[in-house]
């Protein structure tokens, strides 16, 4: 029997024996043998898909701008606009931030392969980008999340970071920025040449102290230009910016030793210097020369805040190659001024050493004396001008019991502490101020200006301050009387007078001698106020208040006597450039300070041409007899220190001054090329020393003046200054300017008057004339008289 076949069949399908494997199966399989694989190629394409779309997103500015190639063609940092002395030497800066700019010839080798072996040694190799570098910082702070691993950025990616902070994103803010960074420094590489690159780095990179730059930098830290750094130095400069403070050579010198070392290595390392060379540059000490020069501290603070306004308005009158007003403070403006920096310096450096000496005997003169005590209304005036609460007196100085803390300057240096407001009010009140300048006559040229001691504390600026001149006016007293024609051998009583028709007003000599008689020579050379005041009333007030305005003093002058003895106010700046005008044979001086004004790139936008007089308004001869006047102030009167303590050799004429109660003490110092003036007091007249020994001109600002020219004159660069020579006046005015400046008595046996008393009687020459000619027995007698007809004559021609 046969079996039965439970499998059915057709012609065109033959049973194998075998089941089918379906593909569906077998994918199973797969799947299930690799799964890992499957998951990483899914993952790599979502972390690409989001990497492409991370990327373009940071590329389009979507997550933080992105400057576009043209933008970064035109990077504006804000530049300091930059004040310059004559020979090319920073005075001082206007600026948001204190930044500058130096090209990359500018800057020395020394920097560039300190900066490359210690930030970026492939820097010569990569596009903008060290992948490699790149890629250990992306492990580190993203994967890590260490937000301090640095060591991956280039310098143009360093770069990227100054001129376009960084933004805060949460937990994506490394990724953004460090991706925006490398977009930025490959454009930025595209577009500059190494060199370039390296110049922007060194230009836009912040250093210690809030400065910006590497000539900023250079300047402050080593008193130098950039291409004058030694190895030693730019290790010093590169290293600080790793952490710009907390390197800081002035204030942790060990920290930036060791930092400087650092560098050192890094550049032996990459072959920028030999294993000699190293050993060397870390034996060095630091050396650090450091130098401010910012909005309150330089050379000469007090002249930049001057020159300011004028600027301010030349940057509002002209536009630049966009059509924008020039802005002083962010366009790197290069001014030039007439400024002599060592002279600056030296004017600077004479200030501040006397007036801390000055200042110790101050305080010591008030040790044991209150003067807020004596004079109560310093106080009261004081806390009044400062009252804007608008309460009462006595509200306001209960404020001023409150402590709080403050920063004072003294002498000794800068001093924090807690003090009521009082005691602080009156240890500004109690302090001693100065101002100097010095004017080059020929040339109308300012060469030095200093308008106080210390400008972060008083803005003040003493040079333009009107104070009473004292004695200081006398010499244009004797002036006028020349232009008069009162011979200079003419003399005067030295009485103790009363003027009745002023008010009974007695005019007295600080020493309080009244004897003899004195010409104009020894009565200015000895600044005899009475005999100052005969003269004034010879030569008219109102004549002599002509030839001050034509010498270009604007201040009021009072048409009253005492005229003669300073009591008018006068800036300092205006009375020296009236004296200027007297060495400059009577033709009056405008000191010029001004040259030039150039863009960042030296394009010259504004040149200034001096404004300089041509023709006297008086006569030189007579310029030339004060001069030879003043000249005796020097060799035997009240300004002899200039010879016996400062030394100062050469043709040197001068005019001490003081005013009443001592309050201001001045000193005005002339020689043929230089002429300076000197004020010393308090910002309040009432504060002043007690005696006339300490606070007379010649005590108070005398010192200054000497001081200066004992600098100068030390210095080889102004050698020939010492050796100038003032005009001389002709023949008979010398033999006038011969006589003794003083006399016990007149050589007149026969007769009791003189020609004061002549001309004080205002009586008509005739009978006088004809008995002093009937009795006169000599030549010099006949001569004598001859100069007093032409004084009448002139008299009577006036009436």
């Amino acid at each position: 029997m046969a079996k039965k076949n439970t499998h059915s069949s057709s012609a065109g399908n033959k049973p194998t024996g075998k089941p089918k494997k379906s593909s569906k199966g077998k994918s199973k399989k797969s799947g299930k043998k690799y799964p890992v694989l499957r998951w990483i190629g899914k993952a790599a394409i979502v972390f690409f898909l989001l990497g492409c779309l991370f990327f373009i997103l940071v590329f389009l500015g979507v997550l933080g701008p992105v400057p576009s190639k043209d933008q970064l063609q035109i990077i504006n940092n804000p530049l300091a606009s930059e004040v310059y002395s004559a020979d090319g030497q920073i005075l001082g800066r206007y600026y948001v931030e204190n930044r500058s700019y130096a090209s990359f010839e500018e800057i020395s080798p020394n920097v560039i392969n300190a900066l490359v072996a210690t930030e970026d040694a492939r820097f010569y190799e990569h596009r903008g980008i060290d992948e490699i570098a790149l890629l250990r910082v992306l492990v580190k702070s993203v994967v890590l999340r260490n937000d301090h691993s640095g060591g991956g950025s280039t310098i143009s990616q360093q770069i990227a970071k100054n001129l376009f902070p960084r933004v805060n994103y949460g937990p994506l803010s490394m990724p953004v920025n460090k991706l925006r960074e490398a977009i930025i420094a490959y454009r930025l590489e595209r577009i500059y040449s190494k060199n370039e690159i390296l110049a922007l780095y060194l230009n836009t990179v912040p250093f210690a102290e809030n400065t910006f730059g590497i000539e900023v930098a250079a300047e402050r830290f080593f008193s130098k230009a950039p291409a004058k750094l030694d190895v030693h130095e730019a290790a010093v400069l590169v290293g600080m910016l790793k952490a710009n403070n907390y390197y800081n050579p002035r204030l942790h010198p060990e920290r930036a030793l060791g930092r400087r070392n650092v560098v050192i290595d890094q550049m032996l390392k990459n072959n920028y210097l030999s294993a000699e060379e190293a050993v060397f540059y870390k034996e060095k000490p630091l050396g650090v020369r450091y130098r401010m020069i910012s909005y309150n501290q330089g050379p000469a603070p007090y002249f930049v805040e001057m020159l300011k306004p004028e600027l301010m308005e030349w940057c509002s009158n002209n536009q630049n190659e966009k059509g924008e007003n020039y802005n002083l403070y962010t366009d790197g403006l290069k001014i030039t001024t007439t400024l002599d920096y060592n002279l600056q310096v030296y004017a600077q450096q004479s200030v501040k050493e006397y007036m801390k000496d000055l200042q110790k005997v101050f305080d010591n003169h008030w040790k044991d004396r209150d003067m807020f005590k004596a004079d109560p209304a310093i106080l009261k005036s004081a806390i009044q001008n400062q009252n804007t609460s608008g309460r009462s007196y006595q509200e306001e100085l209960a404020s001023y019991n409150a402590k709080t803390h403050t920063t004072l300057f003294t002498w000794d240096g800068l001093e924090s502490k807690e003090v009521t407001r009082l005691d602080s009010l009156k240890h500004y009140l109690k302090m001693l101020n100065a101002g100097f300048i010095a004017i080059d006559p020929q040339e109308a040229t300012l060469k030095a200006w200093v308008g106080g001691i210390d400008y972060r504390f008083f803005k003040y600026d003493h040079v333009k301050a009107p104070r009473q001149t004292g004695s200081t006016f006398k010499p244009f007293v004797y002036l006028a009387a020349l232009e008069e024609n009162i011979p200079p051998d003419t003399y005067f009583p030295n009485q103790l007078k009363v003027y009745k028709e002023y008010d009974d007003w007695t005019p007295r000599n600080s020493h309080d001698h009244y004897e003899g008689y004195y010409n104009m020579k020894g009565a200015l050379a000895k600044s005899i106020n009475t005999i100052s005041v005969d003269v004034l009333l010879e030569a008219g007030i109102d004549e002599t208040i002509e030839i001050a305005r034509d010498l270009g003093i604007s201040a009021d002058l009072p048409e009253y006597p005492s005229l003669a003895l300073g009591v008018a106010s006068i800036s300092l700046k205006e009375i020296v450039e009236a004296f200027a005008g007297l060495v400059n044979d009577g033709i009056p001086v405008k000191a010029n300070y001004l040259v030039q004004i150039a863009d960042k790139n030296g394009k010259v936008l504004k040149t200034f041409e001096p404004n300089i007089s041509r023709s006297p308004v008086v006569a030189p001869e007579n310029c030339r007899a004060i001069i030879k006047m003043m000249e005796a102030v020097i060799d035997e009167g009240t300004g002899r220190t200039i010879r016996t303590v400062y030394n100062i050799p050469g043709e040197f004429a001068g005019k001490t001054g003081t005013t009443q109660n001592n309050s201001d003490g001045w000193f005005i110092g002339l020689t043929p090329r230089l002429v300076t003036g000197c004020w010393v007091g308090a910002d309040d007249p009432r504060v002043h020393f007690r005696t006339t020994t300490y606070g007379q001109g010649a005590y108070m600002a005398l010192p200054i003046v000497g001081k200066f020219f004992y600098k100068t004159y030390r210095d080889s660069k102004y050698s020939s200054l010492k050796n100038s020579s003032f005009g001389l006046p002709g023949e008979e005015m010398l033999a006038m300017l011969s006589e003794p400046g003083y006399k016990e008595v007149l050589d007149m046996p026969k007769h009791d008057f003189n020609l004061a008393d002549i001309f004080k009687r205002n009586e008509k020459p005739s009978d006088l004339e004809k008995t002093r000619q009937r009795e006169a027995k000599d030549k010099d007698e006949g001569q004598l008289w001859k100069k007093i007809k032409g004084i009448f004559k002139k008299k009577d021609k006036k009436r």
